[in-house]
């Protein structure tokens, strides 16, 4: 097993070019479909902690589903069990892709914070 988690819907083309950057430096991951395998409340509770961000980070707060549902008016009253509940209702209200190792969760791909997180040279 490796000791980095990649959470990702494969047909977002964010996930797919960070997969390749992953590749490319050689980094061993375990491989997740985020719809297929949706993180669990308790998954994501750890990963929020870990990740030392705001949970509205872990949100795809550009998706359909968010907008559809009108997160953006009812998360401000929810607390965070309720919110980490509800991201576990459905991987595609999860921010993708999604780094998850020992020491941190980073929601969204920027190959510089990866870099740092890795500690791969760019």
């Amino acid at each position: 097993m490796a000791d980095v988690l990649f959470v990702e819907y494969p047909k977002c083309s964010t996930c797919q070019k960070a997969k390749a950057w992953l590749d490319e430096h050689g980094i061993a991951y375990d491989d997740r479909d985020i719809v297929t395998d949706n993180p669990t409340a308790n998954e994501l509770r750890t990963w929020h902690e870990r990740s030392g961000l705001p949970l509205k980070r872990f949100f795809n707060t550009s998706g359909m589903l968010y907008r559809e549902m009108e997160l953006s008016k009812r998360l401000p009253e929810m607390s965070d069990d309720e919110q980490h509940a509800l991201l576990a209702t459905n991987g595609m209200l999860v921010k993708r892709p999604l780094l998850v190792t020992a020491t941190t969760a980073i929601p969204g791909f920027r190959a510089s914070i990866w870099a740092d997180a890795l500690d791969v040279t760019e």
